[in-house]
């Protein structure tokens, strides 16, 4: 039987390890952002789709990019998982 502090301890390494995997995909979005704004800011075009687009296609080439150690983590994470419920 899980006791209650465990259980607090898995859904706070949960958490954790959602945060790291989201976090480089979250990081190249808000860069390309940053620029897209920039650039926006520079030459005062405010078209929505500008910012939108590479920001789309930068994101899912950094998905392609990063799955390999995304599920890496989520099997350790998997491993830990099934080796503390025991």
């Amino acid at each position: 039987m899980i006791s209650v502090e465990q259980a607090i301890d898995l859904l706070r390494d949960a958490i954790m390890v959602t945060m790291v995997i989201v976090a480089p995909i979250l990081i190249i979005g808000m860069f390309i952002g940053l620029v897209i704004s920039l650039i926006q800011a520079v030459t005062q075009i405010q078209e929505a789709t500008l910012s939108f687009v590479p920001k789309i296609f930068a994101m899912a080439v950094a998905i392609v990019l990063v799955m390999p150690w995304m599920f890496q983590r989520l099997l350790d994470y998997t491993r830990h998982l099934f080796t503390t419920m025991n």
